[in-house]
């Protein structure tokens, strides 16, 4: 059974290698969504490192202690984190939000294989690297030719073929280049050639990505993103790096070429929920 009762549209942050950058991509395009009025709702199904929860309630501390009115994301909290739970929690969410952001813990379970299956946008951050690359497929000792695809792409494909089976429309995948360098480089080239093959053959799109800024991991203490910085009550006073990172955000947030929704809502308050699950 489908976990979506409505409109609402799947994104899902996964990657089976941790420190590719999912959480500090998810909030951005959570609250990139929220300003463009959409109503978002999130979950996060790494417990153990809890990123993205920490994210938000850094969000709501900074606003709390300052005064400061942000727009924040709905978010339901998985009790317990099981397939179970998550599917319930999908469908309540569903019928209060246009976007529901799911982001996927750094290793192969059963809660993040149901995740990835429930995507209609799936994002795979990949930091600039083969040792990176590896994880989605092999490639032989000059680093130029794919050898085959790996574990995370055999896995991404097993949950195509169950969304096929519930008869819902594909999986648009999408591979974002992460942390890249400002250096033109031979490695960063051959990167680009090998995932530009990659994604015919194993059918994803490639996006732009973020570059290696400090900001990025400055602005998770507040619970803060790019996008606020020009906010009353943020302090951002943008440099030229950082208005290039806002253009770095900006162009992920068109590559994900989400439906405009007929009348834009406003973003809804946070709420935090626990979901016990089924019985």
């Amino acid at each position: 059974m489908s976990a979506r009762t409505d409109g609402a549209h799947i994104i899902v942050l996964g990657n089976e290698k941790g420190g590719s950058g999912k959480s500090t991509t998810a909030m951005h395009v959570i609250v990139g969504l929220l300003h463009e009025k959409r109503r978002v709702g999130c979950l996060d199904l790494d417990v153990r490192q809890g990123t993205l929860s920490r994210y938000v309630a850094n969000r709501i501390e900074f606003c709390r202690r300052g005064g400061v009115r942000l727009p924040m994301p709905e978010q339901i909290v998985l009790d317990p984190p099981d397939v179970a739970a998550l599917e319930p929690a999908v469908r309540e969410l569903a019928l209060r939000t246009d976007v529901v952001v799911i982001d996927c813990p750094g290793s192969d379970t059963p809660l993040s294989r149901r995740a990835h299956a429930m995507a209609d946008t799936l994002i795979t951050p990949l930091n600039d690297s083969f040792i990176d690359f590896d994880v989605l497929a092999r490639v032989d000792a000059e680093g130029v030719k794919v050898v085959r695809p790996s574990h995370y792409a055999e896995m991404v494909w097993e949950q195509r073929k169950q969304r096929a089976l519930e008869r819902r429309a594909p999986i648009d995948w999408i591979v974002m280049r992460n942390r890249l360098s400002a250096l033109d480089a031979r490695n960063k080239r051959d990167i680009a050639h090998a995932l530009e093959s990659l994604a015919q053959r194993i059918g994803f799109r490639l996006a732009p990505g973020f570059g290696e800024r400090v900001i990025f991991r400055e602005l998770f203490l507040k619970g803060l993103t790019l996008l606020d910085l020009r906010e009353p009550g943020t302090g951002g006073g943008l440099t030229m790096s950082h208005v290039a990172a806002r253009q770095e955000v900006r162009g992920l947030l068109q590559a994900l070429r989400l439906p405009v929704a007929a009348t834009p809502t406003p973003a809804t308050p946070l709420v935090q929920t626990a979901l016990l699950g089924t019985t």
